[in-house]
């Protein structure tokens, strides 16, 4: 893996109009930071013939590229608003995308949970609706979606996610990096991998990375404006794009019980998306060096309940 970059304001904010005029031939403002994650972070830009744009930065130089691939081929399968990609850029100093600009806000902020109930169904149906045109397209083979080469999710999932994840968090629990309750449940977790993880019938279109900072909404009406910000967008079990409408507070939404609602799914679905969840937390510090605790303690809080249910 490529060596980290710095994503920090003072000199991102000089940077990203340089890059950005370099690609698009012309002046470029940035307006404001709009925030970060693990592995990226994003400013709101003025052009004079785009209007609005956003540059993000990211921390791993070829995220940027990959982001962009996911971003294409979700775009043409959801009839759900995606930014569009202007242009990537990598070099010594930055690993950057610039994109279309979507309105409204993220459905983390606060306000969105002031709306009635009728909204709240209304938003968590549209989101439905959007996640299942990407879920009925299928694929040949499993994999991330650049380079799908598995016949089985299960061979997959185990080899290039869960190994990984095990063996790299084991040294970190002795380094008092990772804590040692997390660990164990994954541990418990995985030896009954067989009885959590099936076979699905088929390989289908996921975002990813679909939780409420990702959907994004008009304040006043709740209205759905868009779906931004895809990591490890793959050809997967469906159920597997699940565990992040349950992040924050997605349930104050309903929009994993909405899913369920609309399309039938495995009955250890609960389970397995908790296990899902766990694992993506770990594999997302692993590959950024930047800790949530937060998640990966709610993740591991409802993993164990649900693997006491599953073993009483």
């Amino acid at each position: 893996m490529s060596a980290a970059l710095e994503l920090n304001d003072k000199i991102l904010t000089p940077l990203l109009p340089q890059i950005a005029e370099k690609h698009l031939g012309e002046s470029t403002k940035i307006l404001r930071c709009l925030g970060g994650g693990s592995f990226g972070r994003a400013y709101l830009a003025l052009t004079p013939s785009r209007g609005k744009i956003v540059l993000k930065a990211y921390r791993i130089p070829g995220m940027n590229e990959d982001e962009a691939f996911q971003l294409e081929i979700l775009q043409k399968n959801t009839d759900v608003p995606m930014p569009q990609v202007l242009f990537t850029h990598t070099d010594d100093t930055a690993a950057v995308m610039g994109m279309g600009y979507i309105e409204g806000k993220n459905a983390m902020s606060a306000g969105f949970l002031r709306h009635g109930r009728r909204k709240r169904e209304a938003f968590a149906a549209a989101v439905v609706d959007g996640i299942l045109g990407w879920h009925a397209v299928r694929g040949e083979k499993y994999g991330y979606v650049r380079e799908p080469k598995y016949a089985s999710w299960r061979e997959f999932y185990r080899e290039e996610i869960v190994t990984p994840v095990m063996e790299g968090t084991a040294p970190l629990v002795e380094q008092g990096k990772f804590k040692r309750r997390w660990y164990d449940t994954l541990r418990c977790a995985t030896e009954q991998f067989d009885a959590i993880v099936d076979e699905p019938p088929h390989p289908v279109l996921i975002h990813g990375d679909l939780n409420i900072m990702n959907i994004m909404a008009e304040p006043g009406s709740f209205r759905l404006t868009g779906f931004i910000d895809p990591w490890g967008s793959m050809w997967a079990d469906r159920e597997y794009d699940l565990f992040q409408l349950q992040n924050m507070w997605g349930n104050r939404f309903g929009l994993y019980e909405e899913y369920k609602r609309r399309y039938p799914l495995t009955p250890a679905c609960d389970l397995k998306t908790a296990y899902y969840a766990a694992i993506n937390e770990a594999l997302a510090y692993l590959r950024s060096g930047v800790m949530f605790a937060p998640f990966n303690a709610l993740w591991d809080k409802r993993l164990r309940k649900m693997l006491r249910r599953q073993n009483a």
